[in-house]
């Protein structure tokens, strides 16, 4: 539960750390010092409610408070690991396995809460206006005490106690009893400590919190600290380029991160009021690419080029800007920019390229892991796990938690839980089981940054249209044929009864659907195990049906077929047999679809809209065809349908085989032996749809399959063909010769 609430929190934390640290005593947006010691500050009182709630007794409280210590320690890590990033890594590592640790009743919970407390302690924050500290505790506090009026949560009403209290302390400790000004604040937190222990609404609460906030904030002009932070960042890359002109690309990096992290993000918000998108291509420039050039050390020339005649022309730009818009809204407390998170996919190639080395070398430290876990050599297995988070996922957390900070920690929650687990020794099944739902989370975490593209889509989109179209294209066929005989016979009256099993099947059809979704969310069975078993079960099928497609591909042999069908129904008599001839014709179909489909959409994800409009697309087809063949009494090119739904059987039974190995090689069950750098490394979503990864097993059973298929219709579409014509020569052979005799 308490990992639960700190979910909820992550949007409006992100919004609070943006407004809080606006200030005319220390310029517009505070330092990047200042909100160090905030994050910190509140990661400690986060630390004190926990050991609080466990001595009492209560570890959902204590889960819930250590939560909201780890996620704002996070909020501001660029900052920390620019003052310490050895520490930083350790503290953050610490903040993240102590709330998995309080769920399961660690053994060791005390002292790695104390560990944590020294470690904090000892990190070196300096000094900052506290007044700035007490407004970013305020905030915070007021968020906990909106959970605790809207859902009842007990754990948040204490921290938000907490919060105040240390808010309150600070505060009087840095007031002026003898300025007006101050004491009307004292007023202001003597009545919200009345308010508070009263559980008063969060309304009147809330109104106290803004009061302060606003005289804290106050509303003088921001133009003299702007023009500062511009100087700044100008000599900031003026060094920088020295340094990159010497060849010290380390120092050049340093130098551009401090001018990004500790200036230009304290203009972000003015510069998001005048122009967002302006500001926001500005920042990628700033953040993003000028580092990567350093990281890559691109030659100088490039680099300045790229400084002088980018970034800092749009600098200038900006700066222009914005002392234009202050100048107007003189005299006004500006409203804080609420930030909206990124776009899924809405990263640059070079990210997302990233992301997907990243992911690659996590799946083999998991693998790894699991390997000395197995083997007994717990210290070897922790040490890949932490290698895992620290050396790769912190990266890709860069580009995702923009785009989604909840998933994101949820992520590093499950790599804290896989640690405190191998520390703690647990049951290899569950090591087995967090790293599985890690290895899902991975693929999710690609998603989100690379986005569907275009390619995948198209591929979903086609192939949900060949599934419809194929399974649909038999029974349009033997349907129009009974219907067609119907008139033909003049016993237009049974008609009615073959629609109706047309109708009972669609229904029936769509109960299977129902019915199937159901049993999978319900049975509580692993969601890997049952992906790969509807996988196996659509690649058989598939199979099947491709072989019998392919030994009626002849429209001889198929109107034989249909004629059989027929003959059936109308020998038999009675009306129910072309109601249940229908019924089963579509039925059989309509099952087979359901089960395509399941298949489909488990590997199709962000993409269920194309496989929709596939899905409509082949129901129109069908609907087409069936009215050309009925009302324009024209001939199918059946060997053509055929030939071509069949290649597509095919494709498809070879990539649901590939994906349904794969997600047997995540549960464990099937060996795992990497072929990367040998098979090309697809994006998770063109991976999905074709079942192509790199690894020896998936590779060797989609070969097996593809090699089964072409040995299969090369008999059928052109041995079996050549023998059929020997036999039938050599039969009009034998019959000239005995003419002759």
């Amino acid at each position: 539960m308490g990992r639960y609430y700190v979910h909820a929190l992550i949007a409006l934390t992100i919004i609070s750390a943006v407004s809080l640290v606006q200030s005319p005593q220390t310029g517009a947006y505070g330092t990047s010092h200042e909100a160090q010691l905030h994050s910190i500050e509140m990661a400690r009182v986060g630390l004190d409610a926990a050991q609080s709630s466990l001595d009492s007794g209560d570890a959902e409280g204590a889960a819930h408070a250590a939560g909201f210590a780890a996620e704002q320690f996070v909020l501001d890590m660029e900052r920390h690991r620019a003052a310490n990033p050895s520490l930083t890594a350790e503290i953050h590592l610490a903040l993240l396995d102590l709330p998995p640790a309080i769920q399961s009743q660690s053994s060791n919970i005390e002292a790695d809460m104390a560990a944590t407390y020294r470690m904090l302690e000892g990190f070196d924050a300096p000094a900052a206006d506290l007044r700035l500290t007490v407004s970013a505790l305020l905030g915070a506090a007021e968020e906990q005490y909106a959970m605790y009026d809207r859902d009842g949560v007990d754990s948040a009403y204490d921290l938000s106690w907490r919060l105040f209290e240390r808010a309150d302390a600070i505060f009087r400790t840095d007031a002026d009893p003898d300025v007006m000004w101050d004491r009307e604040q004292i007023s202001f937190f003597d009545d919200i400590s009345e308010a508070v222990s009263e559980r008063a609404s969060f309304v009147r609460v809330g109104t106290l919190v803004s009061a302060i906030q606003r005289d804290i904030a106050g509303t003088e002009t921001a133009v003299l600290d702007q023009a500062r932070l511009y100087a700044n960042i100008r000599d900031l890359y003026s060094r920088m380029l020295a340094a990159v002109d010497n060849g010290d690309y380390n120092t050049a990096e340093e130098l551009a991160i401090e001018a990004y992290l500790e200036n230009f993000e304290h203009l972000e918000p003015a510069l998001e009021a005048v122009d967002a998108e302006f500001m926001y291509a500005l920042e990628i420039d700033m953040r993003e690419e000028l580092r990567i050039m350093l990281k890559r050390e691109i030659p100088t020339d490039e680099i300045r080029e790229f400084v002088e005649g980018s970034i800092l022309v749009d600098l200038e730009k900006g700066e222009i800007m914005t002392a234009a818009y202050l100048q107007e809204t003189a005299g006004t407390a500006p409203e804080p920019v609420q930030r909206e998170t990124a776009e899924r996919g809405s990263t640059t190639g070079e990210q997302q390229a990233a992301v997907r080395d990243e992911i690659d070398f996590i799946r083999e430290s998991l693998r790894e892991m699991q390997a000395h876990y197995r083997n007994g050599d717990y210290e070897s297995a922790y040490a890949a796990a932490r290698t895992a988070y620290l050396d790769s996922y912190e990266h890709v957390e860069i580009p995702l938690r923009p785009i989604d900070p909840d998933f994101t920690l949820e992520v590093e929650y499950q790599f804290a839980e896989l640690r405190n687990l191998i520390k703690e020794r647990a049951p290899h099944e569950e090591i087995g089981g967090v790293a599985t739902a890690i290895e899902r989370n991975l693929d999710e975490s690609e998603r989100l940054v690379t986005g569907t593209g275009q390619v995948a889509p198209l591929i979903a989109f086609s192939a949900s249209f060949a599934i419809i179209f194929r399974e649909g294209l038999e029974s349009v066929l033997i349907l129009g044929a009974i219907i067609t005989y119907l008139e033909a016979s003049r016993n237009s009256r049974f008609k009615p009864y073959v629609h109706y099993g047309i109708v009972a099947a669609i229904g029936a059809t769509a109960v299977t659907w129902v019915v199937a979704s159901y049993i999978v969310e319900i049975s509580g069975a692993n969601r890997e195990l049952i992906e790969a078993v509807a996988a196996l079960s659509a690649t058989g099928v598939l199979f099947y049906v491709s072989f019998w497609i392919l030994n009626k591909i002849e429209h001889k042999k198929w109107m034989e077929f249909v004629k059989a069908k027929v003959w059936q129904a109308t020998t038999t008599g009675g009306v129910m047999v072309f109601s249940m001839l229908s019924f089963f014709t579509v039925y059989r179909e309509g099952f087979e679809t359901v089960l395509f489909y399941q298949a489909m959409l488990g590997f199709a994800k962000y993409m269920e809209a194309y496989v929709g409009a596939g899905f409509a697309v082949g129901i129109a087809s069908l609907l087409l065809l069936y009215f050309v063949m009925r009302r324009l009494g024209r001939r199918l090119p059946l060997r053509a349908l055929f030939g071509l739904t069949m290649g597509i059987g095919a494709y498809l039974s070879i990539a649901f085989l590939g994906n349904a190995v794969r997600e047997l090689q995540v549960l464990d069950i099937v060996p795992y032996t990497s072929m990367l750098g040998t098979i090309p490394r697809l994006d998770i979503n063109m991976a999905t749809m074709t079942g192509i990864y790199p690894t020896l097993e998936t590779v060797v059973a989609q070969v097996v399959l593809l090699a089964v298929y072409l040995v299969a219709a090369g008999y059928v579409l052109i041995l079996r063909p050549k023998r059929e014509r020997a036999m039938q020569q050599m039969r009009k052979s034998r019959g000239a010769g005995a003419e002759d005799m």
